[in-house]
């Protein structure tokens, strides 16, 4: 691992405790404009006064809005995506050239896996976790079973620990994945991968910030770095509010 690397990983990973909270605003192009994220900038705003562990945005997005912001908090820049019509797999959108000019502290890949679209979706990630450790950048993966047909398998451990050991084996830092309900068998899937592991907050059905809360302590206690949420902020009332109170957890 390049000096860089450990560089923009500790600042992800800044606070004493290790843990990472992430917050993702990169939902437009892969589920459309959803409630909350008509006012992009002044949610970001929000977000960064909430003083997460990073942001995560597209490269467009990061050009438009973020420069006020710059050095506030550290800057995943997205590069793939899904979207409403190729929903079962995520394409490349931005190069690790891009994120570096933009300032990224890490790049995201999203790979969408045990699916008839797994080749192109670890060539993909392969392809661009080269890229980012050549020039000391650190990969966040999102990597998640939803090419199994059963939506009911998605979460089941044996297919989490495949998705996660996976990211692992391509050399990602942080992988994201799927939450499997309980903290007894989500913690077999930490100990399956060498890799960090943080939770996808928005794929596991809260309807609370109890839940979310209840959900970001959970996966600590089960070995996990953190958490990732993006629907459970911006389309709450306060986002500022619910990210300090996440940040305790």
């Amino acid at each position: 691992m390049l000096l860089g690397e450990y560089v923009h990983l500790n600042r992800l990973l800044s606070h004493s405790n290790g843990k990472y909270l992430g917050i993702t605003v990169d939902h437009a192009m892969a589920r459309g404009v959803l409630p909350g994220l008509e006012h992009i900038d002044s949610l970001i705003g929000q977000i960064v006064e909430g003083a997460p562990d990073a942001l995560t945005m597209h490269k467009g997005i990061a050009s438009y809005c973020y420069k006020k912001y710059a050095g506030s908090v550290p800057l995943v820049v997205k590069c793939t995506t899904f979207s409403p019509v190729h929903p079962d797999m995520d394409v490349k959108v931005c190069t690790v050239k891009e994120a570096l000019s933009l300032g990224a502290d890490a790049i995201s890949v999203g790979a969408i896996v045990l699916g008839k679209h797994q080749p192109s979706q670890l060539e993909t990630l392969s392809e661009l976790s080269c890229d980012a450790h050549s020039v000391g950048l650190p990969v966040l993966a999102h990597i998640y079973p939803r090419g199994l047909e059963n939506k009911a398998d998605w979460t089941k451990p044996q297919n989490v620990k495949y998705a996660v050991r996976l990211g692992a084996e391509l050399g990602v830092n942080i992988v994201k994945t799927m939450y499997t309900g309980d903290v007894d068998s989500f913690a077999t899937v930490v100990e399956s991968t060498p890799a960090k592991v943080a939770v996808a907050g928005g794929d596991a059905g809260l309807n609370s910030v109890a839940e979310c809360l209840q959900l970001a302590r959970d996966v600590i206690d089960a070995g996990g770095v953190g958490i990732t949420f993006g629907r459970c902020i911006f389309q709450y009332e306060n986002p500022t509010a619910l990210i300090k109170a996440l940040g305790k957890c």
